[in-house]
């Protein structure tokens, strides 16, 4: 049997599948998605099976190496994933392996580790170090002896002195004094069968020129073998007594000195599954030698079980049931349940208004999903929903919700990650890469708040998780649901395109559920706060609605609206501004730790007391964050409790959990952050909601500022007023007659669609084409500049040989328009100056394949320029 391996070197060169030998002894176990262990360019690498087949294929040169390994016995991939990831790397410009990659948890992620054993006539050697009379080992006299009745040996097997035939042990005998190599190691390899190079470097620091002499004389062998970064984790367990009469029998008959036995033997009779050791000797207070005592008479047995990192271990989550729908929301739901029930995969957007009983739907769907023997996957755009998330999906589906996001320990998400694998759960839920869960069966892949650009993933693979998710659920015949309050122009045109072609259809859910209204929003101008002398960064509408909330005692949310608006280090003299010293942009001002850091490339440094440029120390920090706000709050309304959700305040372990549900118990009256808490949140006292800069993001070099701005407006006005008590929001702007603000202001959803539509049409911009954004990055700016020139004249000159050559206005079925290269927004990142081509298409156009050809053919001819080329399919950012 020959297999197709992709193997794990992240290289264009070796992007293909390469043929192995399955040896007779793995048939059996290996089939597509396994991951193995080969032989490749002198080394072991880690690689995944793509295929199987009868005979080598005829391009096959000689005789074919064997797979050295096979790392699980249940291979990680479904055949699914393997074709989805060959997809991918088709469409976003990626590696095969790249794609693979991303589809497994990190804890496999295997790691090539070099070992070393002693060879075959090593072994005999050992014995005679063992056989050494105690207290000879490890003196001089000691080791010459043994050293010499070894060579005896060797010599008396050989007949004559001369070397030839001899044997590697042999021969390492008469070249390497045994003295040298450390007996304590060579007898360590022969116990353990072989140690890793670093921890023999380790241990015996002194003995490496030994070391390698006995490599190179044959002596020692050293080998590569592929190892996952992390483990499952293994506990002593003690199970209860299989002859439970024979057990209670010598309860009785336990004397009274045997106490702590009599004891524990009392309380593993009364468990009625098995128990860690750990958690024994900790309830009874016995000592492990007590359970030892009980093995070693047969009553008990203690051995290793595999222990579940359950990352909700200990927790209750209060059981609901199915919620009475709205005549509205039955409407929707009875079009999901039928495409669910159908074979034909399907895709729907769900445009809700905030408060419309999205979820509820969701998991109405998914119930159904369930009992037709279906899996399903919900994604969720940021961590901080994903409490309220799984507590609404836990209380509801029980144990058969796993969870897979990034706030997880890696031994947590690898669980998790194996239960779904081994199908001990069957609904999925986690941000963006949840969607590579490994179902067999998939019914359903929900995407809420599919507008958010968190979807897409800024590393390679590119990827967007909706394309992602469409694609997957034309494999298994499965329903994809985007639902949003404010969805993405692409998606709306797409579903109102896919409603009229029967492929797909726009839902939509226009009113709260129980009538509840939406809440009023009023505009503030702060240039007139301004002239009329208010110079705080709260309004006096703002102001009064924090007082009068806390007065009533009721809740706020404050956003700062910081995309692109972070706050700044500037000299009042000369204009000096702090600018990173490896990337083309400003440093971030933290006050916390008075140091200036770039959010880029990682860079930190203490802030200026004084001017760098002219000395002078009229040095002064400009730009509102979080904590400047909250230490305003504080000013203003002492006493005030105040939750601060950012960066700075989310990094430890369930740190969002935490801040969420002081919230939701009514310790804190405002919660204070950035986008992080515009979406998804449902607390019942929150009735004012403020954001502080509306229009900041309107002023970034990107055409979808209008779009963001709008949706993170209407994202976090529906946080108010969501259940008995009505709700208010107070948007304060520089710019209040912008239309993203004023159709934020109406809800009107509609009317923001109207009018951006006219300036993607105009400008050229999606829905009306597609773009990939090509970066190309290098050290030296003329290398950049002539490399990025070839590239872009490659591909114009493959274009025009396709056919597809024509700018966006020619008006044709295919477009395919070129511009640049031009230095990014951001023209200089670590070190490293930026140049990018932006492409847009229209129609049937392989533009992927374009780009790669392109690039292919730019690397041939430019190998040694190290040129860096990052590709962008429908890129979220064009920085």
């Amino acid at each position: 049997m020959i297999a197709g391996v992709i193997v794990d070197v992240p290289s264009r060169q070796t992007d293909r599948p390469f043929s192995y030998e399955v040896p007779p002894a793995m048939e059996e176990w290996i089939e597509p998605g396994s991951r193995v262990g080969v032989p490749f360019g002198g080394r072991t690498v880690q690689g995944f099976v793509v295929s199987l087949s009868a005979e080598a294929p005829a391009d096959s040169a000689g005789k074919l190496k064997p797979i050295a390994e096979l790392l699980d016995p249940l291979p990680p991939l479904l055949p699914d994933l393997v074709e989805l990831a060959q997809w991918m790397s088709g469409k976003y410009c990626c590696t095969w392996t790249a794609a693979l990659q991303a589809m497994i948890p990190a804890a496999i992620k295997g790691k090539a580790e070099r070992y070393i054993r002693l060879a075959e006539d090593g072994a005999g050697i050992a014995d005679l170090l063992r056989a050494e009379p105690s207290g000879n080992v490890g003196s001089a006299a000691g080791r010459e002896e043994s050293h010499s009745f070894a060579a005896g040996i060797v010599s008396a097997g050989r007949g004559e002195d001369d070397g030839k035939g001899m044997s590697p042990a042999a021969v390492a005998q008469q070249q390497l004094p045994l003295e040298q190599l450390p007996p304590a190691l060579v007898q360590e390899l022969q116990r353990s069968g072989g140690m890793r190079l670093e921890l023999v470097a380790q241990r015996y620091p002194e003995a490496g020129a030994a070391i390698k002499r006995a490599l190179a004389s044959g002596w020692l062998a050293e080998e590569t073998s592929i190892r996952d970064r992390l483990a499952v984790r293994k506990q002593l367990t003690v199970y209860p007594p299989e002859d439970r009469a024979a057990a209670e029998a010598a309860l009785s008959a336990m004397s009274k000195q045997a106490a702590r036995q009599r004891e524990l033997l009392e309380y593993v009779l009364e468990l009625s599954e098995p128990v860690t050791l750990q958690a024994m000797l900790s309830e009874t207070g016995a000592s492990a030698s007590s359970a030892k005592a009980l093995e070693a008479k047969g009553l008990i047995a203690i051995r290793e079980a595999e222990q579940q990192r359950d990352p909700y271990a200990g927790r209750e989550f209060r059981r609901s049931e199915p919620l009475p729908l709205t005549d509205a929301q039955r409407e929707v739901f009875v079009r999901l349940k039928a495409a669910v029930e159908a074979p034909e995969p399907a895709t729907f957007l769900l445009h809700g208004v905030t408060g419309s009983g999205k979820t509820e739907i969701y998991m109405q769907s998914i119930q159904r999903a369930l009992e037709l023997g279906m899996e399903a996957i919900v994604l969720v755009p940021e961590i901080s929903l994903t409490p309220q998330m799984v507590e609404r999906f836990k209380g509801r589906f029980g144990d058969e919700v796993a969870v897979l996001h990034s706030r997880l320990s890696n031994g947590e998400r690898y669980d998790e990650w194996r239960r779904i694998r081994r199908g001990g759960a069957k609904v999925a839920i986690g941000a963006r890469s949840a969607v590579f869960a490994p179902f067999g069966n998939l019914g359903l892949i929900i995407i809420d708040e599919e507008h958010e650009s968190s979807y897409k993933q800024e590393e390679t693979p590119k990827y967007h998780a909706r394309e992602v998710a469409v694609r997957r659920a034309r494999q298994q015949g499965a329903v994809v649901v985007l639902g949003s309050a404010t969805p993405s122009l692409e998606s709306y045109a797409a579903a109102v395109r896919g409603g009229a072609g029967g492929n797909g259809a726009l839902l939509e859910l226009n009113e709260r559920v129980g009538a509840r209204p939406l809440p009023p929003v009023k505009i503030v101008d702060m240039r007139d706060e301004l002239k009329s002398g208010n110079r705080s960064m709260f309004s006096r509408d703002l102001h009064e609605g924090l007082q009068a909330r806390l007065e009533r005692g009721e809740q706020s949310v404050l956003l700062l609206n910081r995309r692109g608006y972070s706050t700044f280090v500037i000299c009042r003299s000369c204009g000096y501004t702090a600018v990173c010293p490896h990337c083309d942009i400003s440093l971030t001002y933290h006050q916390k730790t008075r140091a200036m850091r770039c959010h880029y490339c990682g860079h930190a440094e203490l802030a200026p007391r004084t001017c760098p440029s002219c000395s002078s120390e009229q040095i002064r920090y400009f730009g509102a964050g979080t904590q400047k706000v909250e230490e305003e709050l504080a000013k203003l309304f002492p006493g005030i409790r105040v939750i601060r959700m950012d960066v700075d305040t989310t990094t430890e372990k369930n740190a969002h959990e935490k801040w969420l549900t002081l919230f939701g118990e009514r310790k804190a009256d405002v919660l204070l952050g950035t986008q992080m808490v515009a979406k998804g949140l449902d607390f019942p006292y929150v009735t004012l909601v403020g954001v502080i800069a509306a229009d900041t993001s309107l002023n970034l070099p990107d055409f979808r500022a209008g779009e963001r701005t709008f949706q993170l407006l209407t994202q976090v006005a529906g946080r108010a007023g969501r259940h008995h008590l009505p709700g208010e929001v107070v948007i304060q702007t520089y710019n209040p007659g912008h239309y993203a603000v004023t159709t934020a202001q109406h809800h009107d959803y509609g009317g923001f669609v109207e009018d951006e539509m006219k300036h993607r049409r105009m400008m050229g911009y999606p829905p009306f084409c597609r773009l990939i954004l090509v970066t190309m990055s290098h050290e030296q700016l003329a290398t950049l500049s002539s490399v990025s020139d070839r590239f872009a004249s490659k591909l114009r000159a493959l274009a025009a040989e396709r056919g597809v050559l024509a700018p966006l206005q020619s008006g044709g079925e295919r477009a395919f328009d070129l511009l640049g290269p031009v230095a990014s927004p951001i023209s200089r990142m670590k070190d490293k100056y930026r140049f990018q081509c932006m492409i847009k298409y229209r129609g049937p156009v392989d533009a992927s394949m374009l780009v790669k050809e392109a690039i292919t053919r730019t690397e041939a001819e430019a190998a040694r320029s190290g040129v860096l080329f990052s590709v962008d399919v429908d890129p979220q950012m064009i920085l």
